[in-house]
C-alpha cells in the first residue's frame, strides 16, 4: 500500500510568518501531524515566497503579496513535506529573486518542487517511495507535475523564471502540453503521476462544466491523480476511470479572513491510498483552521464538514462513509 497525503494551500506569510516567531514549527500542524507523518509521501501547494527580498511584484496589478522568512521552511520540514507545487498566483509575489530564493531554500531543505523555474518550470518532481505488498517492499516512483491558470504575467519563459502557466481549455495545443508532461514523467520512471493545478476563481463550491471536462481529459491523458486547489474551499471528489479527481483541496495553513457562509476555515487532509498502482481508498480528515494552526475538527465543526463533503462528493457519484475521525471512500474492486 502507498499513501499519498495532500493538503490545500499552505501560506506561511503575513500573520503566519509573525506568529511563527513565537511557536515551534511542529505546533503549526497540531494533532494533524501524526496523520501526515504516517503517509508515505506528503505534497502541498506552497502559496508564498520564502525570501528576505522585500520588493513586491509590480509588473501587473496585484492586491496581495505573500512572503515568509526563509526560516519558515522549518514548518514544511516538521511535517516531512516531500514536495511543493509552486505553480500558483503567489510564488512570484516578490519577483524573480523571491522565486529563486524559494527554490534554493527548498532544495537545501531536501524538499522537491515542481511548477516554477525558468525553462524547467514544466519538469516533474520525482519522488521515491516504497510500496509494501504481500511479497515485500517494492520501489515506487511518483511524479508531481504542477500547472496554474492564475496570473498569466507570472508565466515562465526560457530567459525568465516564472510559473508553469496553462489555460484551462480543451484546445489541441493545451492537451499536447499535458500529454508531453505526463510522457516526460513516465520516461523518468514514474509509476504514478500527480497532476497539480492551481486553477479557477475563489469561493466556488462546484467546478464549472469546462473544468470537469478538462480534469477528465487530464486523466484520459494518463494522470493518476488530479490535485486541484485555489478556491479556498474544498470541492467534491470524482472518481473517473478509477482515478481520483480532487477538484479543490481548500486551505490548510493561512491567516485569511473567514467567509461567514462558505467557511474557508474548514478543510480536510486528503489521503489517497494505492495498491499495485490502483486506487484502493480515499480518506478525508476534517480539519479546523486558525491563524498559523490546523487541528482535527471535532463536534459541530466535524459534523458540518462531513455533511458538506458528503453532499458535494455524492453529486459526482462518490460515496463517503464516516469512520471515527474521518470520511472514507472505498474504491471499486
Amino acid at each position: 500500500m502507498l499513501t499519498l497525503a495532500f493538503t490545500g494551500d499552505v501560506m506561511l506569510g503575513r500573520l503566519v510568518n509573525e506568529t511563527l516567531k513565537t511557536m515551534q514549527p511542529e505546533e503549526v500542524w497540531g494533532d494533524v501531524l501524526p496523520h501526515l507523518v504516517q503517509a508515505d509521501l506528503r505534497i502541498v501547494n506552497l502559496e508564498c515566497a520564502l525570501t528576505n527580498h522585500r520588493h513586491p511584484w509590480t509588473r501587473s496589478e496585484k492586491m496581495f503579496h505573500f512572503r515568509a522568512d526563509p526560516e519558515a521552511v522549518q514548518v514544511l520540514q516538521a511535517a516531512h513535506i516531500d514536495a511543493c507545487a509552486l505553480a500558483n498566483n503567489h510564488i512570484l509575489d516578490y519577483e524573480a529573486r523571491g522565486l529563486r530564493d524559494t527554490l534554493h531554500i527548498l532544495r537545501a531543505a531536501g524538499i522537491r518542487h515542481a511548477g516554477a523555474n525558468a525553462a524547467e518550470a514544466a519538469a516533474p518532481a520525482m519522488l521515491d517511495a516504497r510500496l509494501f505488498e504481500e511479497a515485500g517492499a517494492v520501489p515506487c516512483r511518483v511524479a508531481l507535475l504542477s500547472f496554474t491558470d492564475n496570473e498569466p504575467y507570472f508565466a515562465a519563459v526560457a530567459e525568465h523564471p516564472g510559473t508553469n502557466y496553462l489555460e484551462v481549455s480543451l484546445h489541441e495545443e493545451t492537451l499536447a502540453r499535458i500529454a508531453n508532461g505526463i510522457a516526460q514523467a513516465r520516461a523518468q520512471g514514474a509509476d504514478l503521476v500527480v497532476f497539480s493545478n492551481h486553477w479557477g476563481a475563489n469561493f466556488v463550491e462546484r467546478p464549472a462544466p469546462l473544468f470537469r471536462s478538462f480534469a477528465r481529459r487530464v486523466i484520459e491523458l494518463g494522470a493518476d491523480i488530479y490535485y486541484g486547489h485555489s478556491a479556498h474551499i474544498c470541492q467534491g471528489i470524482e472518481i473517473y476511470r478509477g482515478k481520483p479527481i480532487l477538484y479543490d483541496t481548500g486551505n490548510f495553513i493561512d491567516d485569511y479572513a473567514v467567509h461567514p457562509l462558505l467557511r474557508n476555515d474548514r478543510s480536510c487532509l486528503f489521503k489517497v491510498i494505492f495498491a499495485q498502482n490502483k486506487l484502493r481508498r480515499i480518506e478525508l480528515l476534517p480539519v479546523s483552521l486558525s491563524v498559523a494552526h490546523v487541528a482535527l475538527a471535532r463536534g459541530e465543526e466535524f459534523e458540518a464538514i462531513c455533511a458538506r463533503m458528503e453532499m458535494l462528493c455524492a453529486e459526482f457519484g462518490t460515496a463517503l462513509t464516516r469512520s471515527d475521525d474521518r470520511l472514507i471512500h472505498e474504491a471499486a474492486p
